[in-house]
């Protein structure tokens, strides 16, 4: 019998030219330009690229670029959560409007949304120049380019886990608040072991959209080395000082990282996944 059995109900026949087609797109597309920047980073030789990899300023702009990517998809999940429940178990005015107004970070420049943040906390936009009077300082800070991340971040986690909601429905809780469960063990029994491969897969998203950000960021982060400089902006700064090497080295690190990373979030996804199915 063979390994790769097409389905009597399959309306797109050719297994073999379907997985022809997908195999060349995808490593054209994607595994073609990695290769290239593995093998370019390899030419450098490991003392060098190390050396690169290991400058305090890169290091910084690292643990700023993934750190704040990290925080801005933990908390665009758990907002996002809230945000896709409201949509979904509630009916109120304007709410098809609220629900299209999710898509908007999709849509939008990221650099229109930079300038916007910019206007609206710098030290003398609408809402920074209050904060700054209470100590709170967000443009030029790390914390406004995790307020940066949260905005473009935060879709990716309200569409992950709205389909979700809208299919599992509402009988399982009743009948758990039926047989006398509380609000927070329907909440925690009931409602969340479903939702947590989703939430998790929009923080996945959410994160690697927002290691990756620029136009949004730069605007509002200030860009002050060791403060509020960001990986992909140093890579241009390399580059615009035709210094190949280095840039070719901090890219590689950043795809060594999100590679990592993402292979650890995917794989407790697959965990979750197996466990909700047993």
């Amino acid at each position: 019998m063979s390994l790769f059995r097409r389905s009597a109900r399959d309306p797109l026949p050719g297994f073999g030219l379907g997985l022809g087609i997908t195999l060349s797109w995808l490593s054209l597309i994607v595994l073609l330009p990695l290769v290239a920047l593995v093998l370019r980073a390899a030419q450098m030789g490991p003392s060098a690229w190390w050396a690169v990899a290991s400058e305090p300023r890169v290091v910084a702009a690292m643990k700023l670029s993934f750190g704040a990517a990290l925080i801005a998809a933990a908390i665009a999940s758990v907002l996002g959560t809230l945000v896709a429940w409201t949509l979904v178990r509630y009916r109120f005015p304007a709410r098809r409007f609220f629900d299209a107004l999710v898509d908007v970070p999709f849509a939008l420049p990221t650099a229109v949304a930079g300038i916007a943040l910019t206007a609206l906390y710098s030290a003398n936009g609408w809402l920074g120049r209050h904060l700054e009077g209470i100590g709170i300082e967000v443009a030029q800070r790390p914390l406004g380019i995790v307020l940066a991340l949260v905005f473009i971040g935060l879709p990716f986690a309200v569409r992950t886990v709205q389909p979700i909601l809208e299919d599992q429905g509402a009988e399982e809780e009743e009948a758990a608040a039926t047989l006398g469960a509380s609000r927070l063990q329907v909440l925690w029994r009931v409602v969340f072991p479903p939702l947590r491969p989703a939430i998790l897969t929009g923080f996945a998203l959410a994160f690697a959209r927002g290691v990756g950000e620029f136009g949004s960021v730069i605007f509002i982060a200030g860009n002050i080395p060791y403060v509020s400089e960001i990986a992909p902006l140093l890579i241009l700064i390399r580059l615009e000082e035709f210094d190949y090497a280095g840039a070719t080295a901090i890219a590689s690190l950043m795809l060594l990282a999100s590679f990592a990373l993402l292979l650890i979030i995917n794989s407790l996804q697959g965990r979750l996944e197996r466990d909700r199915h047993r």
